[in-house]
């Protein structure tokens, strides 16, 4: 589709043809002001182009282009989709000693915590088409891995090269809910989402949970908090043969700070209440249904330019030829 932003420049158009029937002031005219004239341009065309009628098609030719440029000429292509505004969403992950529990069954066998956080947690991350996601890592104290962008494989990378150790093997949850306060208090006004994934309770870090709370309840931030590990025996442990006979998942603590944050306490006790939670977490974040379009655009001006000066130049070297001719 073709069209001018300025379609009203074309009210230019008789402006010389006015400015020429205007009588001169007859008093100090050397004060008169004057419009500049393509008069001696025009002089160096051929005679049949200079005048017809009475009119100089030179100059006419050469104000219709620069009024078409002043109107700026454009093509719009086809309106393109863009993706709806999404969330920021921020991930922390537990990488304590205990992730290394294999209490988690999968096809048939037991695997380790962090391995299926890892797995399930890269799908949810590939969704999120959109998000600006952002992930947090913890054990003795919390640090910040990938800080929020719309690079989603940047994110998932970090995730699958962390390991256990990285960070120490303790858990500072109050660490990691603080770190995630000051991420986003350095970030436009949004809709602030944490994801905060452990199968164990505070047992580190310099800022207390309740503390940590209170200024993410300050900053407006949902916590979504997910306790991760079976209740049940696992199968090998790092920490000793025979898995942990139980979950230290301090569920008390992480209920009370999703409650207080408007958000939601889960417990993953296998793969598939995993993947459930994070099917959970669409619908009560949703994206925004306003569809977005764009429409690209192409600026035209430069083309009437290019044909004045085209003009300017043809004329020019008509001029030089026919001074050859008479010379000759």
């Amino acid at each position: 589709m073709f069209e001018f932003s300025w379609p009203w420049a074309f009210v230019l158009l008789p402006l010389p043809w006015l400015i020429a029937k205007l009588k001169p002031v007859q008093h100090n005219t050397s004060a008169r002001l004057r419009m500049p004239s393509f008069a001696q341009l025009a002089a160096l065309a051929p005679k049949a182009v200079q005048q017809s009628r009475g009119v100089n098609w030179l100059e006419a030719l050469i104000w219709l282009l620069l009024v078409i440029a002043a109107a700026n000429p454009k093509w719009l292509d086809d309106p393109v989709a863009l993706p709806n505004e999404g969330r920021d969403i921020m991930l922390a992950v537990d990488l304590s000693g205990s992730m290394t529990e294999q209490d988690m069954e999968y096809q048939g066998r037991y695997i380790d915590r962090l391995s299926v956080v890892k797995a399930v947690l890269s799908e949810f991350i590939e969704q999120r088409q959109g998000d600006r996601l952002g992930l947090i890592l913890f054990g003795d104290t919390a640090f910040l891995q990938t800080p929020l962008t719309r690079d989603l494989n940047t994110v998932s990378q970090m995730l699958s090269e962390a390991q256990i150790g990285l960070v120490g093997r303790a858990t500072a949850i109050g660490d990691a809910l603080g770190l995630s306060v000051k991420r986003f208090s350095q970030k436009e006004q949004s809709n602030r989402i944490l994801i905060l994934l452990t199968d164990g309770q505070n047992t580190a870090g310099n800022l207390d949970p309740e503390d940590a709370l209170l200024l993410a309840k300050e900053e407006g931030i949902k916590v979504y908090t997910v306790g991760v590990g079976s209740d049940g025996r696992g199968g090998f442990s790092l920490f000793g043969m025979g898995g942990a006979g139980g979950s230290n998942i301090d569920e008390a603590t992480l209920k009370h700070i999703a409650k207080e944050t408007g958000g939601l306490y889960f417990r993953a006790k296998d793969v598939a209440g995993l993947q459930q939670i994070y099917q959970e977490l669409d619908k009560l974040e949703p994206i925004s249904d306003e569809a977005q379009t764009f429409r690209p655009q192409l600026a035209l001006f430069y083309w009437p330019l290019l044909a004045i000066l085209a003009l300017i130049a043809v004329t020019i070297l008509l001029k030089a030829l026919r001074g050859l001719k008479q010379e000759a």
